[in-house]
């Protein structure tokens, strides 16, 4: 029977690992925790092939756990992820001296196939949007929270950030914080600046009652939504995922001719490369339209 367990294994070194990640990289919490299940479950496969020492880690190692991995039927993606992770904690131990030769370096990539985002309709969301026309409270900030993500595509995170001042400014404009703390500025107007001005006239001071605070979504009870709060809204009114209308938003505004660096600065994405799967969602909606509307096509 092995001395080393998973508990022990490497635990020092995988902890100072996840606060770096924490502390100096500004990781989501999300990610940091997905890091920290990945680090895991490898600690678990040293231990039960017999490898009790971060050095005796070597590349045969590291492939034998790839194909551990995908013999367990772990999709290409998580397959990635789990990879990545690794990549970084060795090189994190290489920068250390905790061991001397990094073993992903030539493992192969894992490559990730490419997977067009879900989106909806430009006339089945609007004609979803325009229901949404009864004046109760509920309905007013229900309404404003679909049609925000939609006319700016942040993502959920970013809303439930927002506070009451931040869509008041007189310039029209969100300030917002995304990924990295790194601050964009998306237009507010058209059919999302008049849902948000009904909502904060006649939804949220109905809903806030005598609670006193500045955060610009709240529930029935005037607590503030959380982000699992704004999910179960938008699966409630529309049957998808937040995701879903920032997915809409990208390719909507592609459709429309616009440019693919002003979506990608609209988004907050750091690579073009990351915007650049929309066109692909865009040369579809094109072919389709071309081969249901030519009569030679």
């Amino acid at each position: 029977m092995t001395t080393i367990d998973i508990c022990t294994f490497a635990a020092e070194e995988r902890n100072a690992y996840l606060r770096r990640l924490s502390n100096q990289r500004m990781l989501s919490d999300h990610t940091v925790v997905a890091y920290r299940r990945d680090l895991r479950q490898f600690a678990r496969f040293c231990v039960d092939v017999a490898v009790t020492e971060l050095g005796d880690v070597d590349r045969l190692v590291m492939r034998r756990y790839v194909q551990h991995l995908a013999g367990g039927g772990a999709a290409r993606s998580t397959l990635q992820r789990k990879v990545s992770a690794l990549r970084g904690f060795f090189v994190y131990l290489v920068d250390e001296g905790v061991v001397a030769v990094n073993p992903t370096t030539g493992l192969r990539p894992i490559k990730k196939p490419a997977r067009l985002p879900k989106h909806l309709g430009a006339s089945t969301l609007g004609a979803a949007l325009d229901q949404l026309a009864d004046t109760d409270p509920v309905t007013l900030r229900d309404r404003a929270i679909l049609e925000l993500l939609y006319a700016t595509g942040l993502r959920v995170s970013e809303l439930v950030k927002l506070n009451v001042s931040d869509v008041e400014r007189t310039d029209r404009f969100l300030r917002v914080v995304g990924k990295g703390d790194k601050e964009r500025a998306v237009p507010l107007g058209g059919m999302a600046g008049i849902a948000v001005a009904k909502y904060l006239k006649m939804g949220r001071p109905a809903l806030v009652g005598s609670a006193v605070n500045d955060e610009l979504w709240v529930g029935v009870r005037g607590g503030v939504l959380d982000t699992r709060g704004i999910r179960r809204i938008v699966h409630q009114r529309l049957g998808t995922f937040p995701h879903a209308l920032r997915h809409s938003f990208a390719t909507h505004l592609l459709e429309g001719g616009a440019d693919l660096r002003a979506v990608q600065e609209l988004l907050g994405h750091v690579e073009l490369a990351t915007t650049e799967i929309y066109t692909a969602v865009t040369r579809t909606h094109l072919r389709n339209t071309y081969e249901r509307s030519h009569p030679r096509a």
